[in-house]
């Protein structure tokens, strides 16, 4: 699942969901809080972790090259790189795999970016191709994404969604509100129910610039 940002126009907490054994903790380097294993009212996991990334995080690469991989070498959407202006204010969110075999592996991304006062955006997201399969990382990665802006006071969220995808959305309370092409390809540009999202307890940082 993909969605990217409405500017790219020239290419495209309930308490209930954090499994009650999981406690601050950190693992593979990585501190983790009881928001982090927060994926939606409705699902959980002890396999993935969401993050929002500080800019040292050791994650970052990890964050950088998953992007490449999908709006790049994957979908095309891009030629050299993804990264644009929206980049230097945005905020970057990763899911972690804590499995065995690809423990500490960052296997989806997002950002948000807050484009005009209260108004919040979501874009790049992503899954690695090894983990579609999960559905839980798609919608750990929104419900982080909606959660942290909206503790942030955000007033909308919005975001553009490959048509393929809109479904998926709507069943986690979004709703469209505009029908668009991005590159050839089929967008609504929809909007997240912010009831549902009730607001996370992240600080927002200061500092943004990234590696």
């Amino acid at each position: 699942m993909f969605f990217i940002d409405p500017s790219s126009h020239d290419i495209g907490r309930s308490h209930s969901s954090s499994p009650a054994s999981f406690t601050p903790s950190v693992r593979w380097g990585i501190g983790i809080d009881a928001d982090d294993f927060r994926l939606s009212p409705t699902a959980s996991s002890d396999r993935f972790t969401f993050h929002m990334l500080r800019p040292n995080s050791s994650l970052i690469n990890g964050y950088w090259e998953l992007r490449s991989a999908i709006f790049c070498e994957e979908q095309h959407l891009f030629e050299a790189t993804d990264r644009d202006e929206l980049d230097d204010g945005a905020y970057p969110i990763t899911a972690i795999h804590h499995g065995s075999s690809h423990g500490g592996q960052v296997v989806g991304v997002v950002r948000i970016v807050e484009q005009r006062p209260r108004i919040w955006y979501g874009g790049r997201l992503g899954v690695h191709a090894e983990f579609r399969r999960h559905n839980q990382i798609g919608k750990g990665l929104i419900w982080k994404a909606v959660t942290t802006a909206h503790g942030w006071g955000c007033d909308r969220f919005l975001a553009t969604v490959q048509i393929q995808n809109v479904r998926f959305f709507q069943r986690l309370h979004w709703s469209s509100i505009d029908e668009l092409e991005i590159k050839g390809i089929r967008h609504h540009l929809m909007e997240a129910d912010l009831s549902y999202y009730l607001p996370a307890l992240e600080r927002r940082p200061h500092e943004l610039k990234l590696a």
